[in-house]
């Protein structure tokens, strides 16, 4: 399994966005130490769950203000059975709330209902668990309570601990999907407005912040898309255009996984 990007690309978005949010390297990289050394044990191999997403399509939910209408779009037209599914951190919640499933994947920094992700852990879901400097405390706390783990970084990566791309846990479940070669991606949930969806970080510090980090994950995932040959979609709705993501109707998506 190979990621998308080389280090050598993502080190320049990396730089621009720690000018942005005056981010510290040697925090991340203290954070993939500690979360290697947490999961030494209880680490999976991402080329072990390819056979869940190559050459399959796959459904990527964030946790924007579209997500609860668009899960009961995709029920209604029998639509979630044809996917592999990840969801980003707290759209988790919703998937389990609003329509009772639980995703092939959840990639998190785990600043959402942790109990709905234990929840979803036990139920069998892989948890693509992020390390970075502003977490360190959580994943101290919450890490040895899961099973089934990746590790991921945003800096060098170690052992059991990997480098696909990506800020947020929106854009980093789609460099994650893409990185395992599907036969498509879709994107649901992914708004990337001006508006924080419900199912969201519990906490948010800074709005400005949020809205600022939802722009980072638009133009990162409008880069990643120049990069890959798989066709890609969104159902969100209204939501901001990603260039390269074509827009769909429900009833377009059933014509298109036929």
């Amino acid at each position: 399994m190979k990621p998308v990007i080389s280090l050598e690309e993502w080190w320049k978005w990396y730089d621009r966005i720690n000018k942005l949010f005056n981010y510290d390297m040697n925090e991340d990289q203290r954070a993939t130490d500690i979360l290697s050394r947490l999961i030494s044990k209880k680490a999976i191999h991402p080329e072990s769950m390819e056979k869940l997403i190559t050459d399959k399509p796959v459904l990527v939910f964030g946790a924007g203000p579209s997500l609860k209408e668009n899960l009961y779009q995709l029920q209604k037209e029998g639509l979630l059975e044809k996917f592999s599914i990840i969801s980003a951190d707290g759209a988790t919640t919703a998937l389990q709330k609003v329509v009772e499933l639980t995703p092939q994947f959840i990639v998190s920094d785990l600043d959402g209902k942790i109990e709905d992700l234990l929840n979803a852990n036990r139920l069998g879901s892989t948890m693509v668990i992020h390390g970075h400097g502003d977490n360190i405390t959580q994943l101290k706390k919450y890490v040895p309570k899961f099973v089934n783990i990746i590790g991921t970084t945003q800096v060098k990566p170690t052992i059991n601990v990997y480098n696909f791309g990506g800020f947020t846990d929106g854009d980093r479940a789609v460099f994650f999907a893409a990185s395992m070669k599907p036969s498509m991606i879709v994107l649901a949930g992914m708004d990337l407005g001006q508006k924080i969806g419900k199912y969201s970080k519990e906490k948010v510090r800074s709005q400005e912040e949020k809205i600022l980090k939802l722009k980072v994950c638009k133009d990162l995932l409008e880069w990643l898309s120049s990069k890959v040959e798989m066709p890609l979609y969104n159902v969100t709705g209204r939501s901001e255009n990603i260039r390269r993501f074509k827009n769909v109707s429900f009833s377009e998506l059933v014509k298109i996984v036929s």
